[in-house]
């Protein structure tokens, strides 16, 4: 089961016509496997919790390591639309079990 907490909006990612800078959380189950959740699964979450705010989702998230399920670790992925890409830190805030939850903040500028 997956759940979505927004956690707040501030003003980072351009999508679409309007820019907006995004911090949000994104919470769900699953195998951690060697304590860690999959880098290919948090970019599809976190691509998922961003189309939830904005109303659709960035042409593509890519997170090249796996986000380690300890409170605290972070990792930096980055984020394409219409043309540009963004940096995208995603951290770990809570661990239960199998239930981790992480928050997910885009860079206020695109990068190059």
């Amino acid at each position: 089961m997956r759940r979505v907490d927004k956690k707040r909006v501030v003003p980072a990612v351009a999508l679409g016509a309007s820019v907006l800078l995004l911090s949000t959380g994104c919470s769900f189950d699953f195998s951690i496997g060697d304590v860690a959740v999959a880098g290919d699964e948090v970019a599809r979450q976190a691509s998922a919790v961003l189309e939830q705010q904005v109303g659709y989702a960035p042409d593509d998230i890519t997170c090249p390591e796996d986000l380690p399920a300890e409170v605290g670790s972070s990792i930096r992925c980055e984020l394409s639309t219409e043309g540009q890409t963004y940096g995208v830190t995603v951290t770990t805030t809570s661990v239960e079990g199998t239930d981790v939850e992480f928050d997910i903040v885009v860079d206020d500028a695109p990068t190059g």
